[in-house]
């Protein structure tokens, strides 16, 4: 006798409620016309991608950046309206960034 059967025997009377298919469509990010900014900087001796300029709202900025860190494997935090990725990875952040529709500009180095 599994649960729902349990459950039967306890509430006769009872119709579970549908289970409604909750869809989720993936989050919409602002894609602004201004170009966003991808330095490279060391700093305290480590190598760092910087990612800046962006207008959207911030929430939209930390999920950029947690998809960013996951498709590159890599650490990195988002702090002062800026991504930092630990390493150099400007190129591939770059066409990331390009796919998702953003102009980059590719500063220093």
């Amino acid at each position: 006798m599994d649960l729902q059967d349990q459950l039967k025997n306890l509430f006769p009377d009872h119709e579970p409620a549908p289970e409604e298919a909750k869809e989720e469509a993936p989050h919409e990010l602002y894609v602004q016309k201004e170009p966003m900014i991808c330095k490279f900087e060391k700093r305290k001796g480590k190598v760092t991608t910087i990612i800046e300029g962006y207008e959207g709202s911030d929430a939209d900025f930390k999920i950029l950046a947690k998809e960013i860190k996951t498709k590159l494997s890599v650490g990195g935090t988002f702090k002062d309206d800026s991504i930092i990725i630990q390493g150099d990875y400007r190129d591939k952040i770059m066409e990331i960034l390009k796919l998702k529709g953003f102009k980059v500009k590719r500063v220093g180095g």
